[in-house]
This record gives structure tokens, sequence and C-alpha cells, in this order.
């Protein structure tokens, strides 16, 4: 049986350019064009829907995680892009996380494990 590696996911909105720029300014300030914005090898797909509310109503449900190596550059980064924050930074036993939201209310997250955990 094979194990299947995730390539992408699609981001349904009804604001997909204002989306778009804030991914671009928050998590890849060197992406350009209009295609994939690609995440580290992970591509991002954000796609105009009418079928949806223009907020995640449960956005818990999923939470997209980023596993950083420089926490405190990305926290910078992050802080700089005015992302809202959900959960303050804060250590914890296994490692440094930081929760976050986009402008549709999605939740995201920033990890650095210890290296032990």
């Amino acid at each position: 049986m094979m194990t299947l590696k995730p390539g992408s996911i699609l981001l349904g909105t009804t604001q997909p350019a204002e989306l778009r720029d804030w991914y671009r300014r928050a998590l890849a300030p060197e992406h350009q064009g209009e295609g994939p914005i690609d995440l580290g090898g992970f591509l991002l797909v954000i796609e105009q829907r009418d079928d949806i509310d223009a907020k995640n109503n449960q956005p818990g449900r999923m939470i997209l995680n980023f596993h950083v190596d420089d926490f405190d550059a990305v926290e910078a980064q992050l802080r700089a892009a005015g992302v809202d924050w959900l959960v303050p930074v804060a250590d914890r036993s296994s490692g440094r996380f930081g929760t976050f939201a986009d402008p549709d209310g999605n939740y995201l997250q920033i990890i650095q494990f210890k290296q032990d955990a």
C-alpha cells in the first residue's frame, strides 16, 4: 500500500485577490504571479467560491501548521505583515508555538519543535 504525500491545498474564498495578497505578504513575500503560491514545495491554491461564507465559521476544524527553524525571524515577518494573533506566542514542553488567522478567519500556526520533542 502506498502512503500519499500532500502536494497542495485549495483555499476557497469570496475575496481571492485580497486573500492572495495577504498570503504573499505574510508567508511568501518573494512569490510573484497569479498561480499557486509555493510554500516550501507545498502549493496553496486560492479560488473564488460562491458556495461559502465570507468568514470561516469553524476555523478550528483544520489548522495549517508551518514548522520553522528560526521562530523569531518568522514571528517578526508575520508581525510586520500585521497578522491577527489568536494565541500569543508561547513556549510549550514540545517547542514554541504561535497561532494566527488569515482575513477569512482560517487558523494557521508556526511551530519550532524542540530537538528532543
